[in-house]
């Protein structure tokens, strides 16, 4: 008889492990955790690491409770409360962030206070001063590596009036603005490597939306007759293309169960607080066209 035959007799005659009461103690079978299919996002509720677009340092997305629908970027290590003035305090409790401080002696800040690529805000405490600069220094090293190219301009600085840097769209019967112009948004889908997506949501094998002028939405849905705004229309695309760009995913991500690895970067618009992006000349400055520009 070989042991291998031997070893597996002895298993099988082996008596079933019981209780004191005589009950037999069966393990439970490990699950791998997943991610309910009528949950409304498939991202865990915990930060969504990312990298500064004008830094290349870490920066950690959590969503947020002071009334505002896109998510915080936060430093991602904590800081002294004392070292950090009190209008830049944030606390996270189970993943969310929320705009004060909680009493602790520790806090969050937002990474736009931090930012050697942003002008410095007109208070730092001599601690704060010394983390920017160190940022500063490994911004330097990711340029000199060729990581970074170069400083990217803020937002509201590279504004065009013919290329948005926020482009207002039109899905779903909603308008939603955008974090950034529509041929750079990125699937937020995970792959396979179990990474983000680095593919755009807008492709060329697919259909794609109409640059009109629409009439300015003010509140309570009015428009002021003569007021107009550029919007990229995505209306009279299929009702799955519009989830699928409402959805951030790239044509392969269409149809997939690929959990989300980034919040969607999609935001009702809203006039009163959009009104630098709202744009009155069509990209490029042309007439109605079918690009992504």
């Amino acid at each position: 008889m070989s042991p291998a035959t031997f070893t597996a007799m002895c298993s099988a005659n082996a008596p079933t492990p019981r209780r004191w009461d005589g009950t037999s103690v069966r393990f439970p079978r490990s699950r791998s955790l997943r991610v309910d299919a009528g949950s409304p996002t498939r991202l865990a509720r915990a930060a969504q690491s990312g990298r500064c677009p004008n830094c290349g340092s870490r920066v950690d997305w959590h969503p947020r409770t002071d009334g505002d629908g896109r998510p915080v970027g936060l430093h991602p290590q904590e800081l002294p409360a004392a070292a950090v003035p009190a209008i830049s305090r944030w606390h996270v409790s189970s993943g969310i962030a929320h705009p004060a401080h909680d009493g602790t002696p520790w806090c969050r800040i937002p990474h736009t206070a931090l930012c050697p690529a942003r002008s410095a805000p007109a208070a730092l405490t001599p601690q704060l001063t010394t983390l920017r600069r160190h940022l500063a220094l490994h911004t330097r090293r990711l340029i000199n590596n060729g990581t970074l190219t170069t400083f990217a301009a803020p937002p509201s600085e590279r504004t065009e009036p013919c290329r948005p840097a926020r482009p207002i769209a039109h899905l779903l019967g909603v308008h939603y603005i955008a974090g950034c112009p529509i041929g750079a948004i990125q699937c937020v889908a995970q792959t396979r490597q179990r990474r983000r997506c680095t593919r755009p949501v807008l492709d060329d094998q697919a259909p794609h939306g109409t640059w009109t002028l629409a009439p300015a939405t003010l509140v309570n849905h009015r428009s002021r007759p003569g007021e107009t705004m550029a919007v990229y229309d995505l209306t009279h695309l299929a009702f799955a293309e519009q989830m699928r760009w409402r959805h951030q995913h790239c044509p392969g991500h269409a149809a997939s169960s690929a959990a989300d690895l980034a919040l969607t970067e999609w935001e009702p618009f809203d006039a009163r607080l959009h009104h630098q992006h709202i744009h009155q000349r069509l990209p490029h400055g042309g007439r109605e066209q079918h690009h992504g520009a």
